[in-house]
């Protein structure tokens, strides 16, 4: 190792120590010890316990709710900052709250925006993160964003499926970016999803544009929530003829009663990331790990290599 090139140890938030620990063993070192300590009316202090002078650290943490998780990470990135680590990157793999990324209505804070600035103000000096909500939150940050896509890790496994007239969609008009990637990457035909909402989370009325008669459909998006969205999307496309669906979701938050809708729709399998930790088993739910592809990419930032080739979107 070179003399400007300082070690490296990968440390990991309480909720995120089961992905943590993964990471660090594909990139081949121990995870780092840290402990939290609780008062009893629910305050907690992380510390480190052992040195990190001088040294690149990688705080393993998705900031899904509670808001908890977010704050172990500003207190282990002060924490760092204070023990005269040499360089602090927070390894986001889901960045909760992306999806306030800008005003829709008046009086309304942009949320991913503020969590920006907590991040950078607590001391990260670069920011690891994947499939973030919307690809213009990277611009709320003044620090270098490392924004990787699940797609590495998808196509692979789709690829390996061999479906025969196959058909990729996306739930709703503003996944159609991403939709039209993975088509292309595929060679494969592309559906829309053309959805209205009177609120958050409850779907009014859906329409497809696009064919699926006699096809295999594959959905699109970066995170599956309540459910409703894609278990909608199946039973309209299996309606329409279509022969199967299945789903690709990078973050897995399935609040509510998600697991109830994806079991009793048509779906017929949702592939998710571990970048949130399932809270129950499912028969129709595969996970593929994330953890080789962090740990490659922290590998290739410590190291000072490009990683232009882990882009495949």
């Amino acid at each position: 190792m070179s003399h400007n090139e300082p070690e490296a140890k990968i440390f990991a938030c309480s909720k995120s120590v089961y992905l943590a620990e993964q990471i660090a063993q594909h990139y081949g070192i121990p995870l780092g010890k840290v402990t939290f300590s609780e008062y009893s009316d629910g305050e907690f202090q992380p510390s480190f316990e052992e040195s990190i002078r001088g040294l690149r650290v990688f705080i393993v943490c998705s900031t899904f709710p509670s808001a908890d998780n977010l704050m172990e990470l500003l207190l282990m990135i002060d924490a760092a900052k204070r023990a005269s680590a040499r360089h602090i990157t927070p390894v986001i793999p889901y960045f909760g709250w992306a999806r306030q990324d800008r005003k829709d209505k008046p009086r309304v804070p942009i949320g991913a925006k503020l969590v920006a600035k907590l991040l950078e103000t607590a001391g990260a000096t670069r920011i690891m993160t994947m499939d973030l909500h919307a690809d213009q939150i990277q611009g709320f940050f003044e620090k270098p964003v490392d924004h990787l896509f699940a797609s590495t890790i998808f196509l692979p496994y789709v690829k390996s499926l061999n479906l025969e007239n196959l058909t990729i969609a996306s739930p709703d008009m503003g996944g159609s970016k991403r939709a039209y990637a993975y088509s292309k990457f595929l060679e494969s035909d592309v559906v829309i999803c053309y959805k209205q909402r009177k609120v958050a989370n409850v779907i009014d009325t859906m329409e497809l544009i696009g064919e699926v008669k006699g096809r295999n459909v594959v959905l699109v998006d970066d995170m599956i929530d309540t459910g409703g969205t894609l278990a909608k999307a199946a039973d309209l496309m299996i309606e329409k003829g279509a022969l199967s669906v299945r789903a690709i979701c990078t973050h897995a938050i399935l609040s509510g009663d998600a697991y109830e809708k994806i079991e009793k729709s048509q779906l017929s399998e949702l592939i998710v990331t571990d970048s949130i930790p399932l809270k129950k088993e499912s028969n129709k739910i595969r996970v593929v790990s994330c953890a080789p592809l962090f740990a490659e990419v922290m590998h290739m930032v410590q190291h000072n290599n490009s990683i232009s080739g882990k882009f495949l979107m």
